[in-house]
């Protein structure tokens, strides 16, 4: 709907609510006169009862939660007084020729006695039901919504586990099992082992952590080259005889995987036996 016709949809609403409260007004001033209200509280009395009400609808439109319900309950039980009244108005005609008894608005006693009670305390309701919607109006805070800029500085502040994106151990491959260690192999023939270059698997690229890394969960030992690898196992087992050559104590020793450990296991055999081999040609 453009402008023009939310104006003329407003002006359409305050005629139609004027012309009810004149309807309405008629009927809570003949009540007022007959509980002894005189002309100047009688011609006030509906801008009490029926003023409360629209001060109760624009009270519920800005608060919210429980101040929001109590003025829609502070609304609805004015209305049905209104109503009530309205109805005792229709019922006796004498009210709006001032012909009735003074204070009297049912021939039944307990009725009347209701009646009386209820117009009369509808203007003591309004002064404080009708403070303490102002007052909740006056200290209501709206909620203040994130902009755009501050919900993504938000963001980038949360850490991953915070913000549901899988960790390291989630994307990383399962490691394989280690396989038990193969017994020392008696070759008579040198052969020639070339040590696999070893290849980084590829691996998702993560996002980069915030914060600076614990010294905990940085790597203890650097990454070793093939031949930086071979020369340690050379110094380390230099001394140990041919049948103590296994994969698994050159694994611990190093402290490497079982696949470089067969590797450097068979590199290390070949290299004794070409050694002994040529001594024995050289003796």
């Amino acid at each position: 709907m453009n402008r023009s016709g939310k104006i003329l949809l407003v002006l359409a609403l305050v005629a139609v609510v004027g012309m009810a409260f004149r309807v309405s007004w008629n009927a809570l001033r003949d009540i007022a006169t007959a509980i002894g209200a005189d002309a100047t509280a009688a011609t006030l009395y509906p801008f009490v009862v029926d003023g409360l009400m629209a001060l109760a609808l624009v009270a519920a439109l800005v608060l919210s939660g429980d101040a929001r319900r109590f003025a829609l309950r502070v609304l609805a039980a004015y209305a049905i007084a209104s109503l009530a009244l309205n109805y005792v108005h229709g019922l006796v005609p004498e009210l709006h020729g001032g012909s009735v008894d003074w204070g009297r608005l049912a021939d039944w006693n307990p009725a009347n006695w209701g009646l009386v009670l209820l117009a009369t305390s509808l203007p003591v309701g309004s002064i404080y039901f009708g403070s303490d919607l102002v007052a909740k109006v006056l200290h209501h805070r709206p909620p203040i919504e994130p902009t755009q800029d501050e919900s993504a500085q938000v963001d980038a502040n949360r850490s991953m586990v915070e913000q549901g994106e899988p960790q390291i151990d989630d994307l990383a491959p399962p490691l394989a099992p280690e396989s038990a260690p193969v017994d020392a192999v008696e070759m008579d023939d040198p052969i020639e082992v070339r040590v696999p270059v070893a290849v980084a698997a590829e691996t998702p690229r993560l996002r980069r952590a915030t914060g600076r890394v614990p010294d905990a969960a940085r790597s203890a030992r650097p990454v070793r080259t093939p031949d930086e690898l071979l020369a340690e196992a050379r110094s380390i087992t230099e001394a140990w005889p041919v049948e103590d050559l296994t994969g698994e104590r050159i694994r611990k020793a190093l402290r490497t995987s079982p696949a470089k450990a067969r590797v450097l296991r068979e590199t290390l055999k070949g290299e004794r036996a070409a050694t002994a081999a040529a001594e024995a040609v050289a003796s």
